[in-house]
């Protein structure tokens, strides 16, 4: 089995939905598992401290999920056009990670949630990428083989799933937003496959 990490942050819980829906399409590729993983909030008092395991939702990443994981799909909301600091905060653990260069050549892919269409969806992606790309992942994005891309109203582009959640985080995830989170996790588990041959 390849193991592949879905890991997210998700305030409002639409990232976390999204890493569900593209766990469906990591699944959907024979022999590829979805492990589904969060990050802990930070805050800015500097005594505040998370449980080690969250009260509910999937488990806190470590840097072991990252060593081990045979690819990966990054997500988080949006913050100003880039990603939330809790994913960040843990990213910039990974150094020792980038020391041995432990992560080169694992394919990686990424998404985001924004309240509004225009609210720095491809920026935050991008934001995501940058640190892949200096820890030696492979990056990949969504194709527009995929029919939805040229179709969505809401969210979707070439560089990762999205989510236009509106300014009350309420709009539920659309079906082409469903179906390109699946695509996204599809491809992520056929190109896993494709490098382990």
């Amino acid at each position: 089995m390849s193991s592949i990490l879905i890991l997210y942050y998700s305030r409002h819980g639409a990232v976390k939905q999204m890493a569900q829906y593209i766990a469906r399409g990591v699944e959907s590729v024979g022999d590829s598992e979805a492990k589904i993983r969060t990050v802990p909030s930070v805050s800015p008092n500097t005594e505040a401290t998370e449980p080690a395991v969250p009260d509910s939702g999937a488990p806190y990443a470590t840097l072991e999920d990252l060593k081990t994981c045979a690819g990966l799909a990054l997500g988080s909301p949006t913050r100003f056009g880039n990603m939330a600091a809790p994913m960040k905060y843990f990213l910039d653990t990974a150094s020792s990670l980038w020391l041995s260069g432990q992560l080169v050549n694992k394919p990686a892919t990424v998404f985001s949630s924004t309240s509004s269409l225009h609210g720095g969806q491809e920026t935050t992606l991008i934001s995501m990428m940058l640190p892949l790309f200096h820890l030696g992942f492979i990056l990949m994005g969504v194709p527009y083989t995929e029919a939805d891309l040229n179709t969505t109203q809401t969210g979707g582009t070439p560089y990762g799933a999205t989510h236009v959640a509106g300014t009350a985080n309420k709009n539920p995830i659309t079906e082409e937003e469903q179906r390109i989170c699946f695509a996204q996790g599809k491809r992520l588990a056929e190109i896993v496959m494709k490098l382990q041959r």
